[in-house]
């Protein structure tokens, strides 16, 4: 969809713009140290052992929280939002989710194992994987109360009781599946550990699309009540 720019923007001299310019690069380098320290603070936080053991169906047969490692210390979950009775993904965790195969490239080679989790079952998963053309690993966790425990499921007494505790707080029930990503640590001796779970707008730094339109005139130019409103499947545009 294309917009106008908008008609506010001043027009300005070369000299001028580039003044502009550079005043903004310094409010650009001040953000980039506070992300610094907030991303050091986040790597400081206090760690949960995981005492639950959850099995997973994947494309390798049942396995472990623990074996999602695959050898590795660090693990990041996506919990990517397609309950069992769903016929395909959610156009929004799509979006973010084309985003994945890239960063997954790099990711092993720096001790970091990604993976994607839903509640539907494995059919269903690896079909609409297969249609939108990804690469990255994913598995059901039908049965399991992992989605439940991380926040990202919620049941009919939920809806019933009209509420749900969702990004650290008690809010009302929106939906039966909302998203997240959650970040585990395992040590030598094969604990597992809870250090990081996000949500909400959270998420937003694995959307590399929006880095992208961020930089532009327009930018995200969203409706504020519905900000994803204008994303669709990548295969229905």
């Amino acid at each position: 969809m294309k917009t106008a720019v908008m008609s506010d923007r001043e027009v300005v001299s070369e000299i001028e713009w580039l003044v502009a310019r550079k005043d903004l690069l310094e409010r650009e380098k001040e953000f980039n140290h506070q992300r610094d320290a907030l991303s050091a603070a986040r790597r400081s936080l206090p760690m949960v052992r995981v005492g639950k053991e959850y099995v997973f169906e994947g494309p390798n047969g049942k396995q472990t929280l623990a074996d999602l490692f695959d050898g590795r210390s660090q693990l990041i979950v996506y919990h990517f939002m397609f309950g069992p009775d769903w016929e395909e993904g959610c156009k929004s965790c799509s979006y973010l989710a084309d985003h994945f195969d890239g960063a997954n490239w790099h990711l092993p080679h720096r001790d970091v194992t990604f993976v994607v989790i839903s509640r539907a079952a494995l059919p269903k998963l690896e079909a609409y994987k297969k249609r939108m053309g990804w690469r990255f690993k994913w598995l059901s966790s039908q049965g399991s109360d992992f989605n439940f425990d991380y926040h990202v499921s919620f049941t009919p007494e939920d809806e019933k009781k009209n509420e749900t505790y969702y990004n650290y707080a008690d809010d009302e029930f929106f939906s039966d599946e909302l998203p997240g990503l959650s970040v585990f640590y395992k040590n030598e001796d094969g604990e597992v550990f809870h250090t990081y779970s996000t949500y909400a707008r959270g998420l937003d730094m694995l959307v590399g699309a929006y880095n992208f339109i961020d930089l532009t005139p327009n930018g995200r130019n969203e409706d504020p009540d519905s900000t994803m409103d204008w994303v669709r499947r990548h295969d229905q545009y």
